[in-house]
């Protein structure tokens, strides 16, 4: 036969059908031959299958299957049987479903963070994310609404003692990590905005300082997608990694909290391992960390700035956008509230709890966008620029608060 290819499936059974739906009863001497359909460029991939004759073939049928519920297959006689397309919506179905049982068992408190991150992990290396842009933003929401409930369980005065002290430590580190990372970029020779990107999001909040300065920068897609990937590859490891380090040193609830703020990349993952460690160091790591987030307005009017004058001397024309987290405010107000507003105590809790599930449904989503494909676009140098930097700034930041040179 001059077909694509050809399967001989002898001895056989049954044969299940996909289109039409049929289970075809076959004859003591029949064999089945599976052919490729030649079809024009573009059209989905087709199958057929034809029964041919064989003198040696045994008997297929057990007695006890029902002989009238299978229409017979004769000799000669064609029909198709599926493409690839109708494999393809399985398989994308399919995928949608282990999502959102994975989404729903994250949400429901079963799972703790870095369980629910692992998982998120587990599901983008071995299946092909079909809903991937809609998690990203999911995942951004979710992780803002998640911020404003915590902040229902927990004390406005903890909040400002925790926010005045962390700004001027996060300016500090910031600063150090900015100047370090532009210049590993360079002594790296990685071009673009990748590096500046890496950079920023490791000095300022990770994620939310990429997003918030890509369109400044005029970054392309590519550029975004390494720099948000090294930082969400690094933010994972933290999560896992923060706790059992702490552990291991006895730091106390404050020294963790500060510790995780001031080093790890993304909210969620501060918030995660602090919440891991205990409820102080969740207390301070959620504070100074917002006190970090917020270094992102004057950094995008610098970032703006500067590339103003570079379009200006070029002769194009550059408009920036400021993105403010207002959610940090909204964080600020549900503190207040629970501070100053006791009788309303019973509902803040239970706003304080799904502020914590939320978060964990978040770690499961940004676990989803991190694949294999991800680790292909990353690319050996920045990720190098990120880990490197990273593990300076967490490095100089622990030793600083071990031996109580900063603390809170």
């Amino acid at each position: 036969m001059s077909e694509a290819s050809k399967i001989l499936l002898w001895p056989i059974t049954s044969l299940t059908w996909t289109r039409p739906s049929i289970r075809p009863k076959l004859d003591v001497e029949d064999i089945i031959v599976i052919r490729t359909l030649p079809q024009p460029k573009g059209e989905p991939r087709s199958y057929s299958a034809t029964t041919h004759q064989s003198t040696s073939a045994p008997t297929l049928l057990p007695d006890s299957l029902d002989q009238d519920a299978r229409p017979r297959l004769r000799i000669g006689q064609t029909s198709v049987v599926g493409n690839a397309e109708d494999l393809g919506a399985r398989k994308t179905m399919d995928s949608k479903i282990i999502f959102f049982l994975g989404l729903l068992l994250a949400a429901s408190g079963l799972a703790s963070p870095p369980v629910a991150l692992v998982g998120g992990i587990a599901y983008g290396f071995t299946v092909e994310h079909p809903l991937r842009r809609e998690a990203s933003s999911l995942a951004k929401l979710l992780l803002q609404l998640s911020v404003i409930l915590l902040g229902f369980g927990m004390n406005l005065k903890q909040v400002i003692h925790a926010g005045k002290s962390g700004f001027l430590y996060t300016a500090i580190s910031i600063t150090s990590a900015v100047a370090l990372g532009l210049l590993l970029g360079k002594l790296l020779k990685i071009r673009g905005k990748a590096s500046y990107l890496i950079t920023m999001g490791t000095a300022v909040c990770g994620g939310s300082a990429i997003a918030a300065l890509a369109p400044i920068t005029e970054a392309n897609e590519e550029e975004i997608s390494i720099s948000m990937g090294t930082v969400f590859l690094l933010n994972s490891v933290a999560l896992l990694l923060f706790p059992a380090v702490g552990w291991w040193l006895h730091l106390s609830q404050n020294q963790f909290g500060l510790w995780a703020a001031l080093a790890i990349h993304d909210t969620s993952s501060v918030v995660g391992a602090a919440a891991k460690y205990g409820n102080q160091a969740l207390a301070i790591g959620t504070s100074v960390k917002l006190a970090r987030a917020l270094w992102v307005v004057p950094i995008s009017l610098v970032t703006a700035s500067m590339m103003g004058r570079i379009a200006s001397a070029t002769g194009k024309a550059h408009k920036a956008k400021i993105k403010v987290p207002w959610f940090i405010f909204l964080f600020i107000l549900a503190s207040v509230a629970s501070t100053y507003l006791v009788r309303f105590a019973p509902v803040y809790g239970d706003m304080n709890h799904l502020g914590k599930l939320g978060l964990t449904a978040t770690l499961f989503l940004i676990g989803t966008s991190l694949s294999r494909k991800t680790l292909k676009q990353v690319g050996f140098r920045p990720l190098l620029q990120g880990v490197v930097l990273w593990i300076i700034v967490g490095c100089a930041s622990l030793a600083a608060i071990y031996y109580h040179v900063i603390s809170i």
